[in-house]
């Protein structure tokens, strides 16, 4: 007996109803945000084409359309086309470089027609998901191995840089949310620590590159940041290595010479003490490079290798930030205190802040909010929706939408666990990874605690390519969920 034999109505009782009805609670209360977001009294019809409600309306009933064939796919389609559909999104995503016209800045969107555009980005999300998912399944695959996790992060790297070429930065961050998953099916957490280190070294190294230590003249950015690259090697020596010989040895010199050196300038002569803890890290480096070769233990090689990437990483940070755009240095250098920009980079966080703000407890109404109807806010539909939220909905409307988000997350986790086979269970934590990125990063901007990079809401931000984006993501899990409990005989 095969799938198609057990009819539909197998296929009718194994979905997962629940996230289907989260879902279209937050297309519709999305719908209504728009609507928040884009009224004009002077064009009242909430339908009409042309008003961004009145196209919400159509990318919503599409969506809703796109789902309902989804769910008439079956797993096996995905399991055999997976690398197809990767290599044709990548050849989209490449063409789009070359024939995209510029929108505001970036060659991201296609034209389809006058009134109509998409986004490759948004639809390329599926099918890295895909991708992985079946790598994964195939028999051998170890995330243990070089090789294979080597192969996996390729496959996320590459639309990455894509997208990068079409000068979408912020799309192109969006991809990171899948080593959320590689983490899950059993990543070494070192691979997310240093990327977290990373972060680390940037932010305090941009933000305070211009202080000098008390009374000696060395970089507060530097110092620290050469500081946290020998206390972050040597914690791994002790983690992975469990050498406490080699642990002790590191931590006399490196921190006894830095508090001899600190002691040194403070009440000898006042000089730059990087210029010993420099040489210090690099001798570090050659050391564990001495034991990776004496002892065969790759781990130590890795550590190295970490501890050139630290220090090589922080000398490159002012020329990475150099080649950023315009707008995205500055966007940073107001998000960490460098700068104030109120009427420019920090114009539209302000606005949002404010508008949030004036909402209150319960909010000003459906279509009464001042700050959205006077268009205090830019990209009020898109990128700062939330802002709306907070403003006609107040705080019990913008606790409201979260939750509702929180139980959407929640029953992505539990969807996921229990497939029966690896790729369902990657590519759902990819859905789940993927959601959970957006959300975290576009309220956090709207709030002012995140980089604005500008991404949008899942099911609340205006635009058909994201709205179509999510639900090819979301659709095509659920409906492998739905195949977990039929059997072929």
């Amino acid at each position: 007996m095969t799938i198609q034999e057990q009819g539909s109505k197998g296929i009718f009782l194994s979905i997962d109803w629940m996230t289907i009805m989260l879902y279209v609670i937050l297309i519709v209360w999305g719908w209504f945000s728009v609507c928040g977001a884009c009224y004009d009294f002077n064009n009242p019809d909430l339908f009409s084409w042309e008003t961004n409600s009145g196209k919400q309306i159509v990318w919503a009933g599409t969506s809703l359309v796109l789902a309902a064939v989804l769910m008439l796919i079956e797993k096996r389609f995905y399991d055999t086309a997976a690398y197809v559909i990767y290599g044709a999104m990548m050849i989209l995503l490449a063409v789009t470089i070359v024939i995209a016209p510029d929108t505001k800045g970036s060659r991201s969107w296609l034209p389809l027609g006058s009134s109509v555009k998409i986004q490759p980005a948004e639809f390329a999300k599926f099918a890295v998901a895909l991708a992985l998912g079946k790598l994964m399944d195939e028999y051998g695959f170890s995330i243990r191995k070089t090789k294979h996790i080597s192969i996996a992060i390729a496959l996320i790297v590459f639309p990455m840089l894509l997208i990068i070429g079409q000068k979408e930065t912020g799309s192109a961050l969006v991809y990171l949310a899948f080593f959320l998953m590689l983490y899950r099916e059993g990543m070494t957490g070192s691979l997310l620590f240093s990327g977290f280190a990373f972060v680390v070294y940037f932010v305090v190294g941009m933000k305070y590159s211009e202080d000098h230590l008390t009374y000696i003249p060395t970089s507060v950015g530097e110092f620290t940041v050469l500081l946290l690259a020998m206390i972050f090697t040597i914690s791994m020596v002790w983690i992975y290595c469990k050498d406490i010989f080699t642990v002790k040895l590191m931590s006399y010199i490196c921190f006894g010479s830095t508090l001899i050196a600190l002691i040194f300038a403070a009440f000898v002569i006042p000089f730059d003490v990087c210029y010993v803890m420099l040489p210090i890290c690099i001798l570090m480096i050659l050391y564990l490079i001495g034991l990776a070769l004496y002892h065969r233990y790759i781990r130590y090689g890795l550590i190295a290798l970490f501890a050139v990437a630290s220090t090589a990483f922080y000398y490159m940070t002012d020329t990475l930030f150099e080649h950023l755009d315009d707008h995205q240095r500055i966007r940073i250098e107001v998000l960490l205190g460098m700068k104030d920009d109120p009427r420019g980079a920090g114009y539209n966080v302000n606005q949002a802040k404010i508008a949030i703000g004036s909402g209150g407890l319960f909010g000003k109404g459906f279509l009464n909010g001042t700050q959205t109807k006077l268009r205090y806010v830019p990209e009020q539909h898109t990128d700062f929706i939330f802002c709306t939220v907070g403003e006609e909905e107040g705080f019990i409307g913008s606790a409201g939408v979260l939750i509702v988000y929180l139980l959407f997350i929640w029953r992505l986790i539990i969807v996921a666990e229990r497939q029966t086979d690896t790729m369902g269970r990657v590519y759902g934590y990819c859905v789940l990874s993927i959601f959970l990125f957006h959300l975290f990063i576009n309220v956090g901007m709207v709030l002012g605690l995140t980089p604005v990079i500008g991404i949008p809401l899942p099911f609340f931000s205006y635009g058909g390519s994201s709205l179509w984006g999510f639900t090819l993501l979301l659709f095509i899990f659920l409906r492998m969920d739905a195949e977990r409990n039929l059997k072929r005989q």
